[in-house]
């Protein structure tokens, strides 16, 4: 138990006063840099995975005990959505041939920016999954969120650099 709290609180930043989940999206900026850098867009879509598959296990343990899945402190699926929102920079970057460590910061932030609207405003179906109230919705709506986040970033970046005209 001890050990899924740790995880679904992200070793406790879901702890840190106000607005718990930006906090949990921000602590996934530097990690999910790090897997770039290392690994690449398979890397951190890995990782992504993983974590998704962790944070449904942690979720259920951290609140086998309470009737509200979604506490305020568990910010797992925060760095799972953020992750996917910034898989269209990684794999933009790794398809042009950046330097592994490279950091546009305006693909960052608008990922970081987009992930936390899509997460706050819970358009459909986002709201969907975030009232099943089970470990998998906890999880999926920022799946989903990241998702759309996702697409947005990834539409931006196309009329940014002129795919798009």
């Amino acid at each position: 138990m001890r050990a899924a709290r740790s995880l679904a609180t992200v070793f406790g930043a879901g702890f840190l006063p106000k607005a718990p989940g930006t906090w949990g999206s921000l602590v996934a900026l530097p990690a999910a840099w790090l897997l770039h850098g290392i690994g690449g867009p398979l890397l951190l879509a890995l990782a992504t995975l993983a974590v998704f598959l962790l944070g449904l296990w942690a979720v259920e343990q951290a609140t086998e005990q309470v009737d509200e899945k979604d506490l305020p402190e568990i910010v797992i699926d925060e760095v799972v959505g953020q992750w996917i929102a910034l898989l269209p920079l990684s794999i933009g970057l790794s398809w042009m041939g950046a330097a592994p460590w490279l950091f546009p910061w305006p693909g960052w932030l608008g990922a970081f920016v987009l992930f936390r609207f899509f997460d706050i405003v819970k358009p459909p179906p986002v709201g969907w999954a975030d009232r099943m109230n089970t470990a998998f919705g906890v999880m999926f709506d920022d799946v989903l969120a990241g998702l759309m986040a996702a697409a947005v970033l990834t539409l931006a970046a196309a009329v940014s650099h002129g795919w798009l005209v």
